[in-house]
């Protein structure tokens, strides 16, 4: 029985990337019937009913895909682009579409619109102290601009929202930079990483999709936006000594000064790229606490699953034909 705002019919869109087809799944155990919106046709668990949209630099028409629905979970954005990646392509795929879809939504009578934005909206990829939602925004780069501007419209439609501003997630088919945390992690070299004790909130899949649903049948979430994470803020020396661990490999961080690499980073002018290895991203989920919501995966329990996951899955085959790689 679904308590609350009796939302029962969920579009999902972005429902075959890293969060949606987990959010997709869990909507449909949870007794949801599902409409999943993907770029391409997607095999998903559970029997969604499934619409393929374009890739959002040509908005589809909205209408017949969020007719019907009670909720619509926004997902689909455009997260990383390379140096060719115009501010303009940002602005269309995260904003732009977001501001007719909410548009549609509310002529169709949504009851419900949750937009899944992103901590860079509020903030750089770090921070000199723990951030809240009262802290004013500002983002630092086209992804996290185009965010706020998703944001802004989905305010101004007049539509019944929710929005959160999840740190960086992990998960099953982990991408990004905690794929890259964990490919390095599990081999056997050596890391001159002992010394770096700046601390970074991360935010396990389950706790992010527990907090959707909380928010699909909650009243209290309504018109509010709020961070989410984990409880609990590691330090690379931290996240890195769990990931070995739970690898079976021994520790193997060896003890080099931070601000050797500081020094480095910003000879070849990449000091951007120091930042995001050693500066701080804390924030406090106390808003959402305060209202109901608690993490039920802590970050250290969360990684330690993560890579059980990925060991237990099979090795790749190589193909029998000639030539084959694997």
């Amino acid at each position: 029985m679904l308590r609350g705002l009796q939302l029962n019919r969920i579009l999902v869109t972005g429902a075959s990337g890293f969060v949606g087809r987990s959010l997709s799944s869990a909507l449909d155990r949870a007794g949801y019937f599902v409409r999943t919106a993907t770029r391409q046709t997607a095999m998903l668990p559970g029997g969604h009913e499934s619409v393929t949209i374009s890739d959002l630099t040509r908005p589809p028409a909205w209408e017949p895909i969020v007719d019907g629905m009670d909720a619509v979970v926004h997902l689909a954005a455009m997260a990383h682009a390379t140096s060719k990646s115009p501010d303009a392509l940002f602005d269309q795929v995260n904003r732009i579409a977001t501001q007719e879809l909410v548009s549609a939504a509310r002529a169709f009578g949504v009851k419900h619109f949750i937009f899944i934005s992103s901590v860079r909206a509020q903030s750089a990829a770090y921070a000199d102290r723990v951030l809240s939602e009262a802290d004013e925004p500002h983002p630092s780069d086209a992804y996290g601009r185009s965010k706020l501007g998703a944001e802004q419209a989905v305010r101004d439609s007049g539509i019944p929202f929710t929005i959160f501003r999840p740190v960086v997630v992990y998960g099953p088919n982990p991408k990004g930079n905690i794929a890259t945390l964990l490919r390095v992690a599990a081999t056997r070299w050596p890391l001159p990483l002992a010394r770096f004790d700046n601390r970074r909130s991360l935010l396990a899949m389950n706790n992010l999709i527990d907090g959707i649903i909380f928010s699909l049948n909650e009243r209290v979430t309504i018109g509010q936006i709020y961070l989410i994470a984990d409880d609990d803020a590691l330090s690379l020396t931290e996240i890195f000594t769990i990931l070995r661990e739970a690898y079976g490999r021994q520790r193997q961080l060896i003890s080099i000064p931070p601000n050797a690499f500081e020094l480095l980073f910003k000879a070849i002018g990449r000091e951007d790229y120091w930042h995001r290895l050693a500066g701080d991203l804390i924030v406090s989920t106390n808003k959402l606490k305060r209202d109901g919501w608690r993490p039920k995966i802590d970050t250290r329990s969360g990684l330690v699953d993560l890579v059980r996951t990925i060991k237990s899955k099979p090795a790749p085959q190589a193909r029998n034909a000639g030539g084959g790689h694997v």
